[in-house]
């Protein structure tokens, strides 16, 4: 996502915890990576998130869309063998992390001028339809739902417009098990097509590009044949 918006003209701030992988990200844009901020961050903790959305107004002097993007899970086994410690990560970031982030959009778009702004989360069609042995991952994705669309209420009053993207089986190396197998609800293990990860990025893009008087509240992109509908 980083990519396709320094491709199509953003200036973008990368957040992540690894100073590193950020660069190299940039790096992968070309020479677009002249726009990126590089800004790390851990987005589990509040004064990282918002010493990172200061560093963007002082660099850029507003924030015009935010992607709510950082995510991890936990082991997949099962339920009663997760640990306390095991969900309380998966939740500080796939949802504290969001709505801290979200929040601090919140503050900067209320107060800038032109008033307003975009900001699109990275749910999960596992929301929909968890997959085996998946709890935290699931239940935290579900809470991303709810809160994009309590934001995406709370928003309307500031020119503040709220959506979802739900993605399905794109081609990165967290998927790279896929094509081999993995398990499926039934028991067994089944092959599942991906897609293009830049698929992923030209739909944000479209998300991001329209008019604040106009919002995709949620969008889901997948690979055609992947088993979400009637998966199970």
């Amino acid at each position: 996502m980083a990519t396709a918006f320094l491709r199509d003209g953003y200036a973008v701030a990368l957040a992540g915890r690894r100073e590193e992988p950020l660069r190299e990200t940039a790096k992968r844009a070309g020479a677009e990576s002249a726009r990126a901020l590089i800004v790390p961050t851990d987005v589990s903790q509040p004064d990282s998130v918002r010493a990172m959305f200061d560093r963007i107004v002082e660099a850029y002097g507003r924030l015009d869309v935010l992607f709510n993007n950082a995510g991890g899970s936990a082991p997949s086994v099962p339920l009663d063998e997760l640990t306390p410690t095991q969900w309380r990560n998966v939740i500080d970031v796939n949802l504290t992390g969001a709505f801290l982030c979200l929040q601090q959009a919140f503050r900067v778009m209320k107060s800038q001028k032109p008033r307003g702004g975009r900001i699109i989360n990275n749910g999960s069609i596992s929301a929909h339809a968890p997959r085996p042995n998946s709890a935290p991952y699931t239940a935290s994705k579900h809470a991303v739902t709810g809160l994009t669309k309590s934001a995406s209420l709370d928003g309307r009053a500031f020119d503040i417009a709220v959506g979802q993207i739900d993605i399905g089986n794109a081609a990165t190396p967290m998927t790279e098990r896929m094509p081999q197998g993995v398990m499926q609800p039934y028991g067994q293990v089944a092959v599942e097509p991906v897609m293009d990860v830049d698929i992923v990025g030209k739909a944000v893009l479209q998300m991001a590009a329209l008019p604040l008087d106009a919002n995709v509240l949620f969008m889901t992109v997948m690979a055609t044949k992947m088993p979400f509908v009637g998966r199970g």
